[in-house]
C-alpha cells in the first residue's frame, strides 16, 4: 500500500458489492484501493490478494481516502459517517458499484425497487427469464455483485434489485426497465426521519429513462400516482392495480379471482387463476403482477410466463415454512424488516398466531399493524434489547404479551404457549442488528432453533 499515491478509484466497504467495485476497477486498468472499517472476510482476502489489489481493514486511512478521485461506497454505509461527510466537504465524488458497473456494459438492464417485495419480484423475474432461455445475471442486493459479473461474468440481461441506499448514489446508470412496487415508510434513520425524502430517492429508478424504455408500477400507491400527474414522463407507462380496472396493464377481473395483463395489440390479453400462482397473499399478488409485466415487455413466451407464474420457489426467510410441529406451523419471514412487510404477513395468516416481534426500530409507527395484530395475534413475544416502544405500542391492546432476549428464548417460549392449530410467525418488522448479524443470521438461528424442537 503506497499511502502517497492518488488512486482512481477508493471503494469503502470490502463486501461482495466492494470487492466486486475493486475488480472491475483492476479488470478496467483503473488503480484502486479498498477500505474498511471492520474486518475483512477471508474469501475476499484472497481475491483481492489474487489480483494484488491493495486493501485496508478495521480503519479508514484519511490520507489515501480524501485524495481519491473517485469513491464507490458500500450502500450500508450511511451519509452521516466521518469519511463521508469528509469526501462531501472536499466535493470527492461519491458513486455506487451500480453506478460504476453501467459504465462498462451495454446490457438490458431490469431494475426492481420498493419497499417491499423487491427481492421476491427480482428472483421471480430472474426465474422466469432464465426459463425462457435468456442470458440473464442477477444482481443488486441478490446475487454476486454486478460489477464483478461485468467484469468476469457479462451477461445480456441483467435483473437488479435496487435499494434506496444504492439509488442514491446512481447519477448516469440507465434502467430499460424500471419497476418500482410500493414506498411506504422505511429506514427512515436514514432520510432524517422524512417520508418524502426516502420516497424520492426510490424515484431515481427512472431519472434516465427515454421513451424506448419501460416503468412497471403499483398504481394504486399514491406517492408514485402523484409523482406521475406531477412530472413529464417518457418512457411507456405499465400500471398494475389489485383493483379491477380496464385503464392499467395489469389488474384483477373476475371479482377477483384472476390476474389479467392486458394487450392493446393483439386485443387477446393473457390470463391467469389467482389460485394458480406459486405464491400467496395480496402482497405476492403484486410481484405476479410485475414479473407478468417484464415477461410481456421483454418478450417472453406465454407458456413460459405461465409456467414460470406456477413453479416458482420463494426466496428464504419470506414467509418460508420451517415445519409443522404438534400441528403448530412455524413460519420465517425474518426478512420483514419494515412495518409493511409485517403487515403483507399478517394479512396472510388464516389461523391464530404467535407474533415474534422486534429488532432495530428504524422510526416504526406500530399503529399501522395494530388492527391487523389485534385481529390475528393472540400473543406477541418482543425479542430485542430495548422494548420499551413496542410495550407502548402494545401494552393493555393484547392480552399475552412475552420479552425474549434471544432466538432460542423466543422459540421456547413459543412452543410453551402454541396449541394446535396455531401459527408462530417470525415477522419482526425490525432490522436485526441488535441481536444478530442482519436478518439471514436471524432467520436461520429461527430454523436451528424450530428444527431443535423435533
Amino acid at each position: 500500500m503506497d499511502s502517497n499515491k492518488i488512486y482512481d478509484i477508493v471503494v469503502l466497504g470490502a463486501g461482495e458489492s466492494g470487492v466486486g467495485a475493486a475488480l472491475l476497477c483492476h479488470a478496467k486498468g483503473l488503480s484502486v484501493f479498498i477500505s474498511d472499517m471492520g474486518c475483512i472476510a477471508d474469501k475476499y482476502k484472497s481475491e483481492l490478494d489474487k489480483y494484488a489489489i491493495p486493501y485496508e481493514e478495521n480503519h479508514h486511512s484519511e490520507n489515501i481516502i480524501l485524495n481519491a478521485k473517485e469513491v464507490v461506497k458500500s450502500p450500508g454505509i450511511p451519509e452521516k459517517a466521518p469519511i463521508i461527510q469528509s469526501l462531501l466537504e472536499l466535493q470527492i465524488p461519491i458513486i455506487s458499484e451500480i453506478e460504476l458497473a453501467g459504465r462498462y456494459t451495454d446490457a438490458f438492464m431490469i431494475c426492481i425497487t420498493g419497499s417491499n417485495g423487491k427481492t421476491t419480484t427480482t428472483m421471480w423475474t430472474y426465474h422466469l427469464l432464465k426459463k425462457q432461455g435468456l442470458d440473464v445475471g442477477l444482481a443488486g442486493n441478490v446475487g454476486f455483485s454486478l460489477a464483478r459479473q461485468v467484469a468476469y461474468d457479462p451477461h445480456r440481461y441483467y435483473v437488479i434489485e435496487l435499494s434506496s441506499f444504492q439509488l442514491d448514489n446512481m447519477y448516469d446508470f440507465h434502467a430499460n426497465i424500471a419497476v418500482l412496487l410500493n414506498i411506504t415508510p422505511d429506514h427512515l434513520d436514514r432520510y432524517h426521519y422524512q417520508f418524502d425524502l426516502y420516497a424520492q430517492a426510490k424515484m431515481r429508478i427512472i431519472q434516465n429513462q427515454t421513451d424506448n424504455d419501460s416503468f412497471i408500477y403499483w398504481a394504486e400507491d399514491p406517492f408514485i400516482a402523484r409523482w406521475i400527474k406531477e412530472h413529464e414522463m417518457p418512457m411507456h407507462l405499465f400500471p398494475f392495480s389489485t383493483q379491477s380496472d380496464e385503464s392499467v396493464a395489469a389488474c384483477t377481473q373476475c371479482g377477483g379471482k384472476v390476474l389479467s395483463i392486458m394487450d392493446n395489440v393483439n386485443n387477446e390479453d393473457f390470463v391467469i387463476d389467482i389460485r394458480e400462482l406459486a405464491l400467496k397473499g395480496p402482497h405476492n399478488l403484486q410481484n405476479a403482477m410485475a414479473v407478468a409485466l417484464i415477461g410481456q415487455s421483454v418478450g417472453v413466451d406465454e407458456s413460459v410466463l405461465r409456467s414460470a407464474l406456477k413453479d416458482f420457489v420463494n426466496v428464504p426467510h419470506r414467509l418460508e415454512p420451517i415445519a409443522t410441529i404438534n400441528q403448530v406451523e412455524y413460519i420465517n419471514d425474518s426478512k420483514a424488516t419494515n412495518i409493511n412487510s409485517t403487515q403483507y404477513a399478517l394479512q396472510s395468516m388464516t389461523k391464530p398466531t404467535i407474533l415474534i416481534l422486534g429488532g432495530t426500530d428504524k422510526g416504526n409507527d406500530y399503529g399501522d399493524i395494530e388492527a391487523l395484530v389485534l385481529e390475528h395475534a393472540k400473543a406477541l413475544i418482543f425479542m430485542c434489547k430495548d422494548n420499551a416502544k413496542l410495550h407502548r405500542a402494545f401494552d393493555n391492546k393484547v392480552d399475552n404479551i412475552y420479552d425474549a432476549s434471544s432466538m432460542r428464548e423466543a422459540v421456547d417460549v413459543a412452543h410453551h404457549i402454541a396449541q394446535p392449530g396455531d401459527t408462530v410467525l417470525l415477522s419482526p418488522a425490525c432490522a436485526s442488528f441488535d441481536l444478530f448479524k442482519n436478518y439471514e443470521d436471524r432467520g436461520d438461528q429461527f430454523r436451528e432453533c424450530v428444527n431443535a424442537l423435533k
